[in-house]
């Protein structure tokens, strides 16, 4: 059974730092690159990070480039998102989702596997 548990949500003012974790288990984890969403309520799901447990590979969406941080723990089948100089605008769920791509994309649709979400909360 497939599953991507994330945690390391909660609620920080802006400023602060959190680190989301990703934990996966049922697939082979290298073939597969690990994605970070996010979606408010009533808004589309948006892609703010991923990288490819093969090679490393990372991509970030422009709106955290220089603030968040993706790293990946092949031997614990983990991947991390260390987001720093948090905003109001983080404010939201976020998910973790697997996806067979051999080209890092952000994109929601090129993921087959997706965790529960993780609640973050900034306050200004």
């Amino acid at each position: 059974e497939v599953q991507l548990v994330e945690s390391g949500g909660g609620l920080v003012q802006a400023g602060g730092s959190l680190r989301l974790s990703c934990a996966a288990s049922g697939f082979t984890f290298d073939d597969y690159t690990i994605g970070w969403f996010r979606q408010a309520p009533g808004k589309e799901r948006e892609g703010v990070s991923c990288i490819s447990s093969s090679d490393g590979s990372t991509y970030y969406a422009d709106s955290v480039k220089g603030r968040f941080t993706i790293s990946s723990d092949n031997a614990k089948n983990t991947v991390y998102l260390q987001m720093n100089s948090l905003k109001p605008e983080d404010t939201t769920v976020y998910y973790c989702a697997a996806g067979p791509i051999s080209i890092p994309t952000i994109w929601p649709g090129a993921y087959d596997y997706w965790g529960q979400g993780t609640q973050v909360t900034v306050s200004s």
